[in-house]
């Protein structure tokens, strides 16, 4: 069993059934394994939840850095772009992204997502022609991502769509 498989089988429960639902137990059973397969790669609930904040943080990473050209503004645009896939793609990715935040609300466990958030709203990249604007962009995507996350019908294509238009041309020199 791989790891990647388990941490797919905790999201689908943090998902569909919430916090309460996430125990090693559970996982084990979603995934088709022993509790000992499970327990093999994750020791404890949290080292999974830790498993589980890593691996987003790493796929969000990976999105803004395909996104990003390295020009002006590229890195507010990048991350529009990146959050935009995760919003609107057809896994609903924001959905397991709600699930981890709460799951790792030990302060112990989200660290490693409090400082991907500093590093992601951060100073700008040097060369941003408008610094001010760019911070907006990434609030503004991010608000975004919160009423989703709790009222996924707030927004229907044609509205995000012209969100992400407004909200790239506001990265634009």
């Amino acid at each position: 069993m791989k790891k990647n498989a388990l941490l797919d089988a905790a999201e689908a429960l943090l998902s569909e059934q919430g916090t309460q639902a996430l125990t090693l137990t559970a996982v084990a059973d979603r995934a088709g394994v022993s509790k000992g397969g499970l327990l093999y790669h994750f020791p404890s609930k949290e080292a999974l939840v830790k498993g589980l904040v890593a691996r987003v943080i790493e796929e969000f990473d990976a999105l803004v850095a395909a996104h990003d050209d390295g020009g002006p503004g590229s890195y507010a645009r990048a991350y529009v772009e990146a959050t935009f896939e995760i919003l609107t793609g057809e896994a609903r990715a924001y959905r397991r992204w709600s699930a981890i935040t709460a799951a790792a609300a030990d302060p112990e466990l989200a660290a490693p997502l409090n400082e991907a958030m500093a590093r992601w709203h951060g100073a700008p990249p040097p060369g941003d022609p408008d610094p001010v604007a760019a911070m907006i962009v990434r609030l503004a995507a991010e608000g975004l991502w919160e009423v989703i996350s709790h009222s996924p019908e707030s927004y229907d294509a044609e509205r995000l769509g012209a969100l992400k238009r407004r909200l790239l041309d506001l990265t634009r020199p």
